[in-house]
């Protein structure tokens, strides 16, 4: 489990994780309308319209309770395959060592030499803007970081003297790995992957907001953006743009609290 869990920022974060993950599973039956159907235009927040509605009568409570999904979704596949590729690096280069020690960290040190956010909007752009494109582009530039920090503790278990006894005596490599390795890094692979869906997230919402994400899905990053281009700061409807914002900021704050403080850092 995660390091320091009773700590009231772990337990902070996670119950914002909860709080939106609920909301994603279950947004048919949370939505008041369905966010595709036009309404009355630019009502303010009332008993029938919590949020209000944008230009062409969309509930934004209702868009942006299936927003979360769009996120969400982003985010944790993003992670989990952050996290596969991270890990499976680090195994191959701090266990094994010798020429795919060297191969995989000249590769680790030329990707990390590269701005992330440039290549993956050139990425988006060149594939076109899809959920899963969106999902290979930021996955390309970002499992850097995971595997720098997991090669670095699998070698200090690995130079252990009792990993050492273990192969002195003719134990199989995959047998060491899955008896030894994985269970003393599996707190650091929980918290790089609550770190990598944050940033994640992040992205997501950046690449909405310059209009590259998944065309005809709703995420935060798209209401916002819509907001903005539809002039909502200038027209004072705080009730549009105001809370994709707030929604960015709490998930990506919950997941960085359970990242930071569970655990993260001890191990950057």
């Amino acid at each position: 489990m995660i390091k320091n869990i009773k700590s009231k920022q772990v337990k902070f974060g996670m119950s914002i994780i909860l709080f939106f993950t609920i909301i994603a599973i279950f947004a048919p039956l949370i939505a008041p309308y369905n966010p595709s159907i036009m309404g009355d235009l630019y009502q303010p927040p009332s008993l029938m319209h919590p949020l209000g509605t944008n230009d062409v009568g969309y509930d934004i409570l209702s868009e942006l309770i299936y927003g979360t999904r769009v996120s969400l979704f982003i985010g944790f596949f993003t992670a989990f395959i952050v996290t596969i590729i991270g890990t499976l690096l680090a195994l191959i280069s701090g266990y094994y060592k010798g020429i795919a020690d060297k191969i995989i960290t000249a590769i680790t040190s030329i990707a990390m030499a590269i701005p992330g956010l440039p290549l993956t909007v050139l990425l988006v752009a060149f594939l076109e803007p899809s959920k899963w494109n969106i999902i290979i582009a930021i996955s390309i530039t970002a499992w850097t970081g995971t595997a720098r920090i997991l090669r670095a503790k699998v070698l200090q278990i690995s130079e252990q003297p009792y990993i050492k006894i273990e192969k002195t005596l003719g134990v199989k490599n995959r047998i060491i790995i899955l008896k030894h390795i994985l269970p003393n890094i599996k707190d650091i692979v929980l918290i790089r992957a609550a770190m990598a869906i944050s940033s994640a997230m992040l992205t997501e919402a950046g690449l909405s907001f310059l209009g590259l994400g998944a065309f005809g899905e709703k995420s935060w990053g798209s209401i916002l953006r819509y907001a903005i281009y539809r002039n909502a700061i200038l027209k004072q409807q705080y009730w549009w743009y105001l809370p994709p914002i707030i929604c960015i900021t709490l998930a990506v704050l919950g997941f960085m609290l359970v990242g930071y403080y569970g655990g993260e850092k001890n191990v950057t």
